[in-house]
This record gives structure tokens, sequence and C-alpha cells, in this order.
């Protein structure tokens, strides 16, 4: 049987070393457009498509492998008399080897200025469909879509003259999770060109960042994939300058850090302990917000995760230096804050490109058996419209301070409950299964810092008593959605204790 080869791609890296060398191992290597140029002017012999279809390439090459004397050459399987028999009825040769991987589909999209018609040109029909008819066919066909592969392809032929069957399954089951991304990625620009919200298939593709150790637990396995055409102000697209590798915990508690953090437009800290935030500071410049978000919570700092909105000087550094932390993300470092937390073996250092922003992506969260999707929740006091029942109204400094309490509390476990002044939180409750529970772990926190501070509470108050446990306290302003049925009583103990209490009409519930 006449060996051959079928190579096209679009990524070129090592084609013409592969080309050349299943040359030289006998195989007649069949090849289109670019891919065809670049191994003749490697003085390789090849054969174009149209040689072997016997019909040229039309459509503006839209379609030149989609025929017979190709796909026939796929789908036969070779021990199979009667198809055998037809190959050689319509003077088929079998196809053993094929190279193929896809139109730039996800680079093409990424360009600021893609056009619809440029994006749409490049969805790839020929290949998919050589991919999927040889992947099918892989108990005779060996079909190769990541350069990777191709030292492997080419040792084993060497060594064993043709490769493994347990290879050849491997790569077809890479060419089908190839083939679907692809799709997911094309579906996926289609869906938002049709504005279609909740389309009746959801599906999509994530990349392999790194493998982990273990997830949450040492029995739990683990892995860390990235989106592809994510945003780029994410954990996802970090660079890590120092450090051990980050485990299943430390990522998801840094993504924490980090979406508190990008609430803030001035000098910003963030301390993270087992996703919620223990220290939120801000100053007039990153050191002063740092030793806030430090003095919030000194004891809970201790293993926690800093997200810091500014480069991180020597000064800064040395008094992270002091602490034990897992991680520092940061927009950068000065080489002398380098030289000092690289001091610390296993700290892992972080940089994320803050000037680049956010950009509009779903939240997933997997159940057994399904997965629920929904907006990350970026509303802010701008969105909301605020009301003051009580009498008492909000002084200019409780503003400042309620509009820092309400961007924390959005990210802390419901039911959320954050005391604090204008520059940094004094106390955070989380987690309870009663709202006066999480006020009165906050407020015991604070301690005597909370007279003068203010009180945010992520969802309304369903009675009085987390008001009167706050002006006990000494709190003097509230903000909480309202919305309750018994919003009345809160509204007239604030009144009794002579505190402002502010309502957003919208609720920050993080579960």
């Amino acid at each position: 049987m006449k060996k051959r080869a079928l190579i096209s791609v679009s990524d070129k890296t090592g084609i013409t070393d592969f080309a050349k060398e299943l040359h030289e191992l006998g195989f007649e290597l069949i090849s289109t457009g670019g891919t065809k140029k670049a191994i003749q002017d490697s003085g390789i012999p090849v054969m174009s498509v149209s040689e072997v279809t016997g019909f040229p390439e039309i459509l503006e090459g839209r379609v030149k492998t989609l025929n017979p004397y190709i796909h026939g050459g796929l789908l036969a399987k070779f021990n199979e008399p009667s198809h055998i028999a037809q190959l050689e009825e319509h003077k088929i040769d079998p196809i053993q080897i094929v190279c193929v991987n896809l139109y730039p589909f996800q680079q093409t999209i990424a360009k600021p200025d893609v056009t619809v018609e440029d994006a749409i040109e490049n969805i790839d029909i020929g290949g998919p469909t050589m991919l999927r008819a040889s992947a099918k066919n892989h108990q005779y066909v060996t079909v190769v879509v990541d350069p990777v592969d191709y030292q492997t392809v080419i040792s084993e032929l060497k060594q064993d003259k043709e490769v493994s069957f347990e290879t050849r399954r491997r790569l077809a089951a890479k060419v089908f999770r190839h083939t679907a991304a692809y799709d997911a990625m094309i579906a996926e620009y289609m869906t938002e060109l049709t504005q279609e919200e909740t389309p009746e298939k959801l599906t999509v593709t994530y990349e392999l960042k790194q493998s982990l150790r273990y997830g949450e637990n040492p029995h739990q396995k683990a892995a860390f994939y990235r989106k592809p055409l994510g945003s780029d102000f994410s954990i996802a697209n970090a660079t890590q300058l120092h450090g051990k590798e980050l485990s299943y915990n430390n990522i998801n508690d840094a993504d924490a850090a980090l979406q508190i953090v990008k609430e803030f437009a001035e000098p910003a800290a963030v301390a993270i302990k087992h996703s919620n935030p223990c220290g939120v500071g801000t100053g007039e410049d990153i050191f002063t917000a740092f030793t806030k978000a430090f003095e919030a919570d000194p004891v809970s700092i201790f293993g926690g995760i800093i997200a810091l909105n500014r480069e991180v000087d020597a000064e800064t550094a040395q008094k992270l230096h002091e602490i034990f932390l897992e991680i520092v993300i940061a927009p950068s470092y000065s080489q002398e804050a380098l030289d000092i937390l690289q001091g610390k073996k296993n700290i892992r250092l972080l940089t994320i490109p803050f000037e680049t922003g956010s950009s509009k992506e779903m939240k997933f969260t997997s159940i057994e058996g399904g997965l629920l999707t929904q907006d990350f929740d970026r509303y802010s006091l701008d969105d909301a419209t605020i009301t003051i029942p009580t009498e008492k109204k909000p002084t200019d400094e409780e503003w400042e301070a309620l509009k820092f309490g309400w961007k924390i509390v959005k990210h802390v476990k419901s039911n959320a409950i954050v005391v604090n002044n204008k520059e940094m939180t004094l106390g955070v409750g989380a987690g309870q299964m009663n709202r006066v529970g999480s006020a009165k772990i906050a407020l015991e926190q604070a301690g005597e810092k909370a007279v003068g501070a203010v009180l945010a509470s992520d969802a309304f108050f369903p009675m009085d008593d987390t008001v009167e446990a706050a002006a006990k306290a000494g709190v003097t302003a509230i903000i909480q959605t309202g919305g309750s049925i018994r919003d009345e009583d809160s509204i007239k103990k604030a009144n009794e204790y002579g505190i402002a209490m502010v309502l957003t009409g919208v609720r920050h519930f993080k579960h």
C-alpha cells in the first residue's frame, strides 16, 4: 500500500522538519496553499491536493479538500476488503497520516478592529472535516493537530515502522477536543452577534494553564484552566515572578482579593483569608493603604493573600516581608521591593496588567450534574436608587465611609456585615446563618473603633436586632438594601438611636 501523508497547517511551527522526516520515511506528501509552498521551498517533493482530486480549488479557496479522493483515503478501513476494492475501483489511494491545524479564528477575533466578515472568513470548514474524519478512523489513520506531537509520530515510525494504536487513539482524542474547542469559540462569537442571553445550549472552552497538586483538600484532584481571550485583568493571566507553584486555594483566594481591589481607583490594599476580606485599606500611597489593611485585622492576615493596586515600593515591601503571606498581587514591583520580597523563598509574587480593566464575562458555578451562570456583580452605588428614610441624614464623612463599606460588603460571603470608617475595615462578619450573628462578629472585632463608624449589610434586615446591636456599639450610619416587610421596625430603631440609614434597593448576596 502506498504511504501518503496530507499536510495543511495554519501554524507552520516545525512543519518543514516534520515533512522532511516523513519524506525520508517513504511517504508521498500532499499539501495545499502556503503549506505546500513552505515544503517546496525546503526542497521536499510535495503534490498539490488538486493533483490528487483532479479538481481545482474553487470559491476563493473555500473548497479544496472536500472531495472523495481525499475523504475516501481518510475514511477507508484498511482491513476491510470491500473498502479496499472500492478504493481500487475509483483509483483512490489511502492516506495514513494527516497533519492539519485550523484557520486562526481565535487570533482573528482577538484583533480590536476585526470585522464580522473577516471573522466569518476565518471559520475553517475543510480542516475540521479532515480532522474529524481522520480521528474517527484512527484505527488506521494517524492524525496530528499539535506540533508538540510531531516528534512522537516520527520516533514511533522510525522505531516500529508504524504509529502505535495507543498513540493514534490519544492523538484522535486530542483532535476531538481541539475541534470542539474551535467550534465552541465560533458558537460563542456567533451567539454574541445575535445577542442571545440564554441560548438553548451552552458550550464553553478553556485551555489548561496549570495542573495542580490537589484541590481544596489533598484527596481532591484539580487543575487550573484559562478562558481563551478572557480578561487580561485576571488571575488566569497573571505573571508569577517568584515563589512556589500556586495551589487551588491560592488561586481562589487571589481571585477574591483581585475582585475587591478592582473596586478602588485610589491606592488600596486588600487582605484575604478563605475568600473573605480580613482587612481593606486605602490611603494617599500604597504603604499607607497596606498599613491600614494590616491594622484592620493583624491576626487573620497571617498566611493571607494581599492585593495592591499600585506598584510595590521598598517601604511597602519591607512591611510585607515582616508578615507570613502566601501571595502578593500588584501591577508591578520596584527592583528594591523585589530584592526584599524574594528573600522569602516561598512567597508568590504576581503581576497583573491593572491598566487593561475587566472585560464582560459570565460567572460559572458548577453543581453536581449542572452549571449555573450569571453576570459578575458589577453593580455600584452609581447604579442604585438611593433613599434615606431616617430622620438623621449621613454627614459627608459618613457618606464616604458608607460608599467604602458598600464596595467591600458585596465581596463578603453572605450573610455579610462590614463595619468600617472611610479608609479601612474595622470588622467583618461573614457567612453566618443569621444576619445579627454576622453583625456581632464584625462589631466585636471592631471593638471600641466601632464608635463613630458605619455598618454595611449585603441584604435587608429581617428584624431590628442588627440596628440595635450596631447602635449599642456606637455605629452612627448604616447602609443596607431595604425591602423587608419589617423595614419600618429597623427605621424606627435607627431613629430611636439617632442613626442615619441609607437604603440602596440592591442586594449583594455572595454565597
